[in-house]
């Protein structure tokens, strides 16, 4: 009996011990090696970010010139004044523009520049002078009677920031200076709306994150033609020879692109990176039959056809798998010469001038005709030789489209400078780095915002350390291009805007986001359960048994008290 008590007394413990090395050592052991890392995220900070409120600075300075202001005028300027207009987009999305405008008169060489005998070479004399920050604006006020602009002009708009506005017939009979800047103010608001970010655009760069509905088909399709901003571009020039039998084409579209296009895009330098490539297709078609017009006497391409156009061209044009960005893709199409020549015609059946058309966020095609060429007496193949400069400024005007540069006719009694070699004028820039400036900041904190949402729904993805380290920098990116736009500088504003939507969608897209997305927990049990259930019955049993013969010795002894 007493070895039979010491066995029984001996498997209790083992029991016991079993189960309390289980208890205490194992379970928070397989709890700890089996939970899901989740590294800590600025999720406060989020938080604020999805209430975006952003505000946009501009510094306009308004420079009298001789005979514009009157001496008691004069004596007080300089003058600063500070116009505020709030924009509450919709209940998560507020803007507010502020204008900061200092009021000064001309220097002495300020006057020798807006003496020169054409507005063009005042500009040129004026931004050698000083050059005005990245985002501002200079506005002279010149004499009724200035030479600078025609009779018919009371504005001009240069290839700097620069704007000469002629004195109005109101402002001659205003006698306090008060009442002077009160007529000047509606006319140095119209040359902000063009010159500077207006409204309307920057409420286009909030559509990623704000649905809107526009009113007509024209501002639907402006609000698609440009692509979306991203940190590069692929340009890809092709050549369309259908028929190569008909002549032999030659195009030096390395000198034109480093001639027409490089300008441009090194100007555009801080907006995103750009690549070129070229390549010739032969037998490349349209993929329509052109139809011939016997009035004109020519192949035409109507409207309605140039949509079908564009996706047989495409699946010969090939792709770089080693780049994610965005491809602008211009054709050069040379009809052979059984179907030349070949117009484009529009809407209203009217031949298009450019002979070109442009696909929104794709690219554009140009028809190059070449049947003066085919003469009576041609030898098959002809030679010929492309008119770069021709082709190049309708490629140019249609990339300065695609990238989301304005060009909205001027209001009347405005003339624009020409853009120059460039093709790019210094406020258009501007203009274009305050959309996608903003247009950043609206993608990276809804990417960011949403990731944040993903995160906290679902408790099992695992969150490593570099996806932390992402999302706190797209957050901090985020903070200081919030920071930079409130504080006018933009070239700042957008460099930090970039480094915000790099890093929001580098950690959206990161791959180890799905380690543990599609695990439900019924896997989990599946697997769980053959493990620890052999493990656990026999030592359950034992604690109950255990548990049983207790209870059995306290009425025992109960009884023997009573």
């Amino acid at each position: 009996m007493a070895t039979a008590e010491v066995e029984r007394r001996r498997g209790q413990l083992a029991a016991l011990s079993i189960a309390a090395v289980v208890i205490i050592v194992g379970v928070p052991l397989w709890w700890k090696t089996t939970e899901t890392y989740r590294a800590w995220l600025p999720v406060s900070q989020i938080r604020e970010l999805a209430k975006l409120q952003l505000q946009l600075s501009a510094d306009v300075e308004v420079v009298f010139a001789r005979g514009t202001v009157t001496p008691e005028q004069q004596k007080k300027v300089p003058l600063t004044q500070t116009q505020e207009e709030h924009h509450a987009v919709d209940e998560d999305t507020a803007l507010k523009y502020r204008y900061e405008t200092k009021y000064r008169t001309a220097t002495i060489m300020e006057e020798d520049a807006l003496n020169k005998p054409t507005a063009a070479e005042a500009d040129l004399s004026l931004h050698v002078l000083s050059e005005s920050p990245c985002g501002s604006l200079v506005i002279y006020v010149i004499p009724e009677s200035s030479s600078l602009l025609p009779e018919d002009v009371k504005v001009y708009i240069g290839q700097r920031r620069t704007a000469l506005l002629r004195v109005v017939p109101q402002m001659r009979t205003a006698k306090m200076l008060e009442q002077l800047l009160h007529h000047l103010q509606p006319h140095i608001k119209q040359v902000l709306r063009v010159m500077s970010f207006s409204r309307a655009d920057i409420t286009a760069a909030l559509s990623d994150r704000v649905r809107f509905h526009p009113g007509n088909k024209e501002s639907i399709a402006d609000s698609m033609r440009a692509f979306k901003s991203s940190p590069g571009y692929e340009i890809t020039f092709s050549l369309l020879n259908p028929d190569p039998k008909s002549h032999r084409l030659h195009w030096d579209i390395e000198g034109a692109a480093q001639t027409y296009i490089q300008p441009l895009l090194t100007k555009m330098s801080p907006v995103a990176n750009f690549s070129i490539d070229s390549q010739t297709l032969h037998y490349a078609m349209l993929g329509v039959n052109p139809r011939f017009d016997n009035t004109r006497n020519a192949y035409m391409l109507n409207a309605d056809s140039l949509a079908h156009v564009i996706n047989p061209v495409e699946a010969r044009l090939g792709s770089n798998a080693a780049s994610s960005n965005p491809v602008l893709n211009f054709l050069l199409y040379v009809p052979d010469a059984y179907h030349s020549p070949l117009y484009i015609q529009d809407q209203n059946k009217q031949e298009v001038p450019s002979n070109a058309f442009h696909s929104p966020r794709w690219g554009g095609i140009m028809v190059f005709n070449v049947d003066s060429y085919y003469g009576p007496e041609a030898e098959f193949p002809v030679d010929i030789n492309i008119n770069m400069a021709k082709v190049m400024g309708v490629f140019l005007a249609q990339l300065r489209l695609l990238l989301g540069v304005q060009s909205s006719p001027p209001p009347p009694g405005f003339l624009v400078a020409p853009c120059g070699r460039t093709g790019l004028a210094d406020w258009e820039l501007d203009r274009l780095m305050w959309s996608r400036s903003v247009e950043n900041i609206a993608t990276a904190t809804t990417t960011i915002t949403s990731l944040a949402q993903l995160l906290d729904q679902i408790g099992n993805i695992v969150i490593n350390d570099n996806i932390a380290e992402q999302v706190s920098s797209a957050v901090t990116s985020l903070q200081l291009a919030v920071a930079e736009l409130e504080a006018g500088n933009l070239k700042f504003a957008l460099q930090f805007s970039k480094e915000a939507i790099l890093a929001s969608e580098k950690a959206f897209f990161d791959p180890s986001l799905l380690h543990l997305l599609y695990f439900p927990d019924d896997q989990k049990f599946a697997i769980y359960i053959p493990l620890f259930l052999p493990m656990c019955v026999p030592i359950l049993l034992s604690l109950i048994k255990i548990a049983s013969e207790a209870r059995q010795k306290r009425r025992e002894k109960q009884a023997k008290k009573d």
